[in-house]
């Protein structure tokens, strides 16, 4: 039995729970376009899919709407994958398992993938409803938007026409998106060297940190696992001499870490295990009010390879030390954006380097460049490098909206209030798509969505409704 099938509009949740039971997270996401791409021509619809698995789905003009501007409605088909520390699920293999919970949907132990789930679900429902009034629509799905955005950097922009775009990548409803960071991945890597060493082989870990979105939720100060873990070995390693096997923490860029683990050996197992102790209480204490389930723990384990040498140990936890993280200059034009940041999201150790890959974001395109010198002169410093890739650009502000002074209108209309104009400091893909194509006049919305790329989202289904009755009557008035 479906979860979703009482829910309204039945379309727009038939359609999500259909692509929840699809694995769909970053480079993972064949199956996914395959899907829409089988869903446009059983229909008849005009369709492309290209390499990079984005799909681009065209539904002509309702009967009254020909001679209207054709709109683009886009959104990305591939997911976060983030699990509860006890969660067994191939997420790479497995659908989600989907739940309701009063007037939220979650998945249980898993991301929901609402982010951009719910994007698609409305761009098929749309194009499936054959009795809507709508313009000529050129529905864009993209690929790998969060780990680089690097579908919508691939996409084709010359098959579409419209010079509109409604992009619906947001997750707070009510608020009207009309520009945002630019911003790029940074790889530093670090070589290292191993050499045996007499000691005890424990293992620190990091776990329980509240975690979120690296954009939208960088200014929270929520405490970022890999980093602390820094912070922590750099203690043990003032009180009893060390050797580092290997540091990992995080799975995504664009995601605040929320465990991490480190396995070393120490010549004094008691004084190593007391520093971990000491420094458990003291980062408790900072972060009780951003992360109050903050767990640090310290054990003994077996034997796991030889350690890295005393050199390769120093450097490493010097980097994890010196390496800038979290929120770097607020905005003086915009009170409360941040302007520019960075987010240590993936932190791994092979036989030969560690390296810790960031999010980069900035508004100001000086100063993202500057945070790429400012890692690669500090990896330099260490024999180390810094590799950029996945640069996307900045999505500047329009003064003149035909777009927006539509949707604020019906927005105004529906909910009895103004819609809240805002620039974000995480980024989409209408930056990539404003670059591709001249003129282009776009606004990003979604429903509220919460705690998104954690186990703990939740999407929630008034707000989608709202949301869809507001789409509705935007197209309709699009002519």
């Amino acid at each position: 039995m479906s979860v979703l099938e009482e829910l309204e509009p039945q379309a727009v949740f038939h359609f999500f729970e259909e692509l929840s039971a699809i694995p769909h997270g970053s480079g993972n996401t064949k199956a996914a376009s395959d899907w829409c791409v089988a869903f446009a021509r059983e229909r008849g619809l005009e369709v492309y899919q290209d390499q990079a698995n984005n799909v681009i789905i065209i539904k002509e003009a309702a009967p009254g709407y020909e001679e209207a501007d054709p709109i683009i409605l886009q959104g990305h088909l591939d997911m976060v994958c983030e699990k509860a520390a006890d969660c067994t699920k191939d997420m790479a293999r497995e659908g989600l398992d989907l739940m309701v919970d009063g007037d939220t949907i979650y998945a249980k132990n898993t991301t929901l993938g609402g982010d951009d789930g719910v994007a698609v679900a409305m761009g098929l429902a749309l194009l499936d409803d054959e009795s809507l009034p709508h313009p000529r629509l050129e529905v864009v799905f993209t690929t790998e938007e969060e780990v680089g955005m690097d579908g919508a950097a691939a996409l084709d922009a010359d098959l579409l026409q419209g010079r509109q775009m409604l992009n619906l990548d947001s997750e707070e409803e009510g608020i009207f998106t009309v520009s945002c960071a630019g911003g790029c991945m940074a790889a530093c890597v670090l070589p290292v060297e191993r050499e045996a060493f007499d000691g005890m082989a424990l293992t620190v870990t990091v776990e329980g940190l509240t975690g979120g979105h690296s954009g939208t939720e960088i200014h929270k100060g929520q405490g970022n696992a890999d980093m602390l873990l820094g912070r922590i070995l750099w203690a043990m390693a003032q009180h009893t001499e060390l050797r580092l096997i290997s540091a990992a923490g995080g799975l995504k860029d664009n995601a605040i870490p929320v465990s991490a683990q480190a396995t070393i050996v120490a010549a004094d197992e008691k004084t190593a295990r007391a520093a971990v102790s000491e420094m458990g209480e003291i980062l408790q204490r900072e972060y009780r009010a951003t992360d109050p389930e903050l767990t640090i723990r310290c054990g003994k384990c077996g034997t796991q390879g030889t350690p890295m040498d005393a050199n390769s140990t120093r450097r490493t936890i010097c980097m994890l030390n010196c390496l800038p993280n979290g929120v770097q200059a607020m905005s003086y034009e915009l009170p409360g954006l941040v302007q520019t940041s960075l987010n240590l999201g993936i932190l791994e150790t092979e036989p030969t380097f560690v390296r810790a890959s960031f999010c980069v974001r900035s508004s100001v395109a000086s100063q993202k460049k500057m945070l790429q010198e400012r890692l690669a002169c500090l990896m330099e410093q260490l024999g180390g490098s810094a590799a950029i890739s996945g640069e996307y650009p900045a999505w500047e502000y329009r003064e003149d909206s035909p777009l927006r002074e539509r949707m604020t209108k019906v927005f105004q209309e529906q909910y009895g209030r103004s819609p809240r104009i805002e620039s974000i400091h995480a980024g989409v893909e209408c930056g990539l798509f404003c670059g591709k194509i001249p003129g282009l006049d776009c606004v990003s919305i979604g429903p509220d969505l919460t705690e998104i790329h954690t186990p703990r989202e939740r999407m929630h289904i008034a707000s989608v409704q709202r949301v869809w009755r507001f789409i509705l009557e935007v197209l309709k008035r699009s002519k």
